[in-house]
């Protein structure tokens, strides 16, 4: 176990005092910016909250020169992950809505984790170009072929090979950075 030195309580005393006064500085400015752009009080106030945790939950010291646009942009980023997130729900809900007739329906505790699953497979093809991200789903969700996925994107075969490997790339890089194996 480390021992803490006074240093590091200096870190963690300076950390806190940052904390605090960005909270007490733009708070309700984050808040009123929020509810005029969602037009929702409350949920205005859920956002700024996770915006706050958010950044209490960076590991790098804040040295923010411009606190407010640093706050506008993960407030934003926020609300960009809660409508992929929606998004996917709605889509799932949907395809089970379809077999509603089937006996064999999940328990909440499966929709629960299968939407944890589809989020973080939205989040690892976030970034990718939309021709190598679509050739990717066709092939996953649609069954295609590479030759029947090049005639319907308009590219030839060894194009959509080389779509797959980026993903691919792009999924591995994603998931385990992009340093280099010795």
């Amino acid at each position: 176990m480390r021992d803490f030195s006074a240093t590091d309580d200096d870190l963690i005393t300076s950390r806190r005092q940052q904390m605090t006064e960005l909270y007490s500085d733009h708070h309700l400015w984050l808040q009123n910016w929020l509810r005029k752009k969602i037009g929702c009080s409350q949920r205005a106030a859920d956002l700024t909250h996770d915006a706050f945790i958010r950044i209490l939950m960076l590991t790098e010291p804040l040295n923010l020169k411009e606190p407010r646009a640093f706050l506008a942009t993960t407030a934003t980023r926020l609300l960009i992950d809660g409508s992929r997130r929606r998004k996917i729900e709605r889509a799932y809900l949907d395809a089970l809505a379809v077999h509603a007739d089937d006996a064999c329906l999940p328990g909440p505790e499966a929709i629960h984790a299968a939407l944890q699953v589809l989020e973080r497979i939205a989040q690892l093809l976030d970034g990718l170009p939309p021709r190598p991200r679509q050739a990717f789903l066709l092939h996953r969700l649609e069954g295609l072929t590479y030759s029947e996925i090049a005639t319907q994107l308009g590219v030839s075969s060894s194009m959509v090979k080389q779509y797959m490997a980026s993903v691919m790339v792009h999924c591995y890089k994603t998931l385990h950075g992009s340093g280099h194996v010795s």
